[in-house]
């Protein structure tokens, strides 16, 4: 009984131990990925140091690329202003214009219709002028 407790005793004591280096090791791994990890997001962060020669270099690619984007902007106003006139180019191109709102106001005639009904009511409206003090006729007339 008592050799079959120790040997039973042993060989949990062996497991035990095989269990906490496996996962000894797991930790380690984890530890060594996430220190990966971190090194891999820091190399991305630290990008390439600045020397004169890398300015000049990308400082001379710069400027090029905005000249050509310059370049392709101008084009696209000009094509977008040969479809477009302003208002001076279509009174210059079209002579017409300068007459069609004369005849415009000729074809309506100057005669605006008033309904006078709509102010036949007027009179019937209570409205007291002496209860305004700084109501004067003669200075609303001169204005």
């Amino acid at each position: 009984m008592v050799m079959i407790f120790t040997l039973v005793s042993a060989a949990q004591d062996k497991l035990n131990e095989i269990i906490d280096q496996i996962k000894n090791r797991r930790e380690e791994e984890k530890i060594q990925k996430e220190k990966e990890v971190e090194e891999a997001e820091k190399k991305r962060f630290h990008g390439t140091p600045v020397t004169i020669e890398n300015f000049l270099n990308w400082k001379a690619k710069f400027d090029a690329d905005m000249v050509e984007l310059r370049r392709k902007r101008q084009k696209e106003e000009e094509q977008a202003g040969k479809s477009k006139l302003t208002g001076k180019q279509l009174f210059e191109r079209d002579h017409n214009l300068d007459t069609s709102d004369i005849k415009f106001l000729e074809e309506a005639g100057n005669s605006v219709e008033v309904d006078e009904s709509l102010f036949q009511e007027l009179d019937d409206l209570e409205l007291d002028d002496e209860e305004d003090l700084d109501y004067n006729p003669i200075d609303v007339e001169s204005d």
